[in-house]
């Protein structure tokens, strides 16, 4: 039987942002903001890492021709992007050019983005060859050879017990020729008519 000490080992759960700062930081800064990020009991923190120079920065629309520094950090604590912006803040890091993700969730934005770049447009591009069982229902269709007509699957069955009489409907019924809210039934004077 395992002890309460193993349990809790195994159930440990850990945090994994990435923090993007946009424009140019210096050294003091980034250093001071992680001393401040120590709070969240840091397990690992990447160095800094920059990017070019990029016209459009899709994490911060309203900003253009931007560098952006990237940290990578793991917490044993969850922090939200709130606190982590006023933390920016107190170090004199513009709100406006800070934000955070989830590292899985900006790795998969990346990839994304990626694919997307790679793919050529499928609206103008040609349609593939068509395969043998393309080619095959397209004959069929066209001769009038559906799948459907070529089965040997019939709905005629037999049932046991014979077969179930038709049902009759109001049209199977006689129609008669007096209304039926007319004729003997008057309908009554409303109450408020007769004042």
């Amino acid at each position: 039987m395992k002890t309460l000490v193993e349990y809790l080992t195994e159930s440990k759960h850990t945090y994994d942002y990435r923090i993007k700062i946009a424009g140019d930081v210096d050294n003091e800064s980034i250093d001071s903001f992680k001393e401040k990020l120590k709070q969240f009991d840091v397990i690992t923190m990447s160095g800094p890492k920059k990017t070019p120079i990029q016209k459009t920065l899709i994490d911060f629309p309203g900003i253009e021709n931007q560098s952006v520094t990237m940290l990578d950090v793991t917490f044993n604590y969850p922090a939200t992007e709130p606190q982590i912006v006023q933390i920016a803040q107190l170090i004199g890091i513009d709100p406006n050019r800070i934000c955070m993700k989830s590292k899985n969730h900006d790795d998969a934005n990346d990839k994304q983005l990626d694919l997307q770049a790679d793919n050529k447009n499928v609206l103008t591009s040609d349609y593939p060859a068509t395969d043998k069982d393309q080619q095959e229902a397209k004959d069929n269709y066209a001769n009038g050879q559906q799948d459907v007509l070529k089965n040997a699957y019939k709905s005629n069955f037999t049932v046991s017990g014979g077969k179930t009489p038709k049902a009759k409907t109001l049209n199977d019924y006689p129609q008669g020729t007096k209304s039926p809210i007319g004729g003997t039934n008057k309908r009554p004077v409303p109450q408020s008519a007769s004042r």
